[in-house]
């Protein structure tokens, strides 16, 4: 492809280089930068990628894409305003700009945003027969076929391929996470979607964002680039979230007025249900993942669902049959053991309270909350996770989860004032897999055991290194004897 043709789009401040000029591939790290390629240098948080044009330029770069010109007056170069920006628009040129011919939904909001893409994905292909490409923290999906997933939505060149695949595969639809980070650094810049969903905004990420305010702006941009917005009315942030809009809206809540309401809900160990109300209908809604939060998860996914076409109870009738979410509320296997197990992503003093609320609901005996926090994130949501903690479990278990480049003792001595001066016993295992012992030997009857943190991941991050832990493993292994 012609230089001339993967610019098509993008202003340009000046350019040195030959614009016929045959391009074989498109790169942003100098290290897979290969002959022929086009290298876009993109000014990061921690690394500008302007130092490494001279590598690039030796590994056989045919012209590079920067904000400032190189300082080598010899290398052909295209000047543009922001390459980050500049990268997506080449990743949608080079590939033939595949989301233009799927439906596109986004969704985006602190907590919901995985069971919220299953969901509505299962309703898609059940109710329109349509093949669905979803893309989100969990993996990659092109229909069941599933794909491995470093970060909650791709940087823009790896997404733009992605999509190619998708409209290769024949998916007629596509369903993704979009994350503020995302959003911010311009990962989807220029995709259009049909439908953005906003799921809330709670506390995260403000190790990034600084402030609650920053980071509700970041989530409204999605709400400026889509045809129809679907947003919680229930959910304090939305007013702000929608200031700048140009989108149609439609809300959802359970309390506050909507365009789709939950009434008569009822919360059940292994479900929730509750009547779905419209201008024009009142339909019965049944889940089978428990938790007072899966309300919204499902009411953003059936008002969803209306915006693309899908009569309400067609979309009930499908979510009925949906499987459990990997990651969500998950029950272990614990044969022969009178406790339950289960494992949760909850990372957010929210999302905590959210989970430990629910199995409240129903436990028997104790609710034990085995959690910690990541390193490298937001160090003020610490203690407010221990203080969840205190509140509503009835022994709790504080542990590592992905220190990154922490040291695991020092994010613990943060989530401890939290704890400090209630009445719930605690105890610190700083080893995670000493901990999940821990709890599994302290467990009794009629006790639920929650795993909160990891989810669906099955690793530990420790100073750049993923190392395997899966927390089903660990317990199946405890449980039949190993160590």
């Amino acid at each position: 492809m012609k230089l001339k043709e993967l610019l098509q789009g993008l202003p340009i401040l000046s350019a040195k280089a030959d614009l016929n000029t045959e391009i074989s591939d498109v790169s942003y790290d100098s290290r897979t930068t290969k002959p022929g390629d086009l290298f876009v240098a993109m000014t990061g948080f921690a690394v500008d990628g302007h130092t490494f044009i001279a590598r690039a330029v030796s590994a056989g770069a045919a012209a590079v894409v920067c904000e400032r010109p190189p300082e080598d007056g010899t290398v052909p170069y295209v000047q543009v305003e922001n390459s980050r920006r500049a990268l997506a628009v080449i990743g949608a040129n080079y590939f033939g700009h595949p989301a233009d011919a799927m439906t596109m939904v986004g969704v985006t909001g602190t907590n919901g945003k995985t069971t919220t893409t299953y969901l509505l994905k299962a309703v898609l292909e059940q109710e329109l027969g349509a093949r669905v490409g979803l893309i989100g923290t969990n993996q990659n999906m092109i229909g069941s076929e599933v794909l491995p997933t470093e970060r909650t939505t791709p940087e823009s060149f790896e997404l733009q391929r992605l999509f190619a695949q998708m409209r290769s595969a024949g998916c007629t639809h596509v369903v993704m996470e979009v994350s503020s980070h995302a959003l911010v650094l311009d990962r989807v810049w220029g995709v259009s979607y049909d439908v953005g969903i906003f799921t809330n905004l709670t506390q995260d990420h403000l190790d990034f964002h600084r402030t609650m305010e920053e980071y509700c702006d970041a989530k409204a941009m999605l709400f400026q680039n889509c045809a129809v917005g679907v947003c919680n009315a229930d959910d304090p942030w939305t007013e702000r979230l929608l200031r700048g809009a140009t989108c149609k809206t439609f809300f959802y809540a359970e309390k506050a007025n909507a365009d789709l309401r939950a009434e008569d809900v009822l919360l059940a160990a292994d479900h929730i249900g509750f009547t779905a109300v419209t201008k024009d209908a009142r339909v019965d809604v049944r889940v089978n993942i428990p938790g007072g939060f899966m309300v919204y998860n499902t009411l953003d996914v059936l008002c969803a669902a209306l915006a693309l076409g899908i009569p309400l109870e067609r979309s009930a009738e499908a979510l009925a049959r949906v499987p459990h979410v990997k990651g969500r509320v998950e029950v272990v296997p614990t044969p022969g053991k009178d406790f339950t197990v289960l494992i949760d992503y909850a990372h957010s003093p929210d999302s905590l309270e959210n989970v430990l609320r629910t199995v409240k609901g129903f436990a028997k005996g104790r609710t034990i909350a085995l959690f910690g926090c990541g390193g490298d994130r937001d160090r003020t949501k610490r203690p407010k996770m221990g203080a969840v903690a205190a509140k509503l479990a009835d022994f709790a278990i504080v542990t590592s989860d992905n220190p990154r480049t922490e040291e695991p003792a020092a994010i613990i001595a943060d989530i401890l004032p939290g704890l400090a001066g209630s009445e719930t016993p605690y105890t610190v295992v700083e080893n995670r897999v000493e901990a999940i012992h821990y709890g599994l030997d302290h467990a009794g009857a009629g006790d639920v055991l929650v795993l909160c943190g990891k989810g669906h991941e099955s690793y530990q991050e420790i100073n750049h290194v993923k190392h395997h832990m899966d927390e089903r493993e660990i317990v199946a292994e405890y449980l039949n004897g190993g160590k």
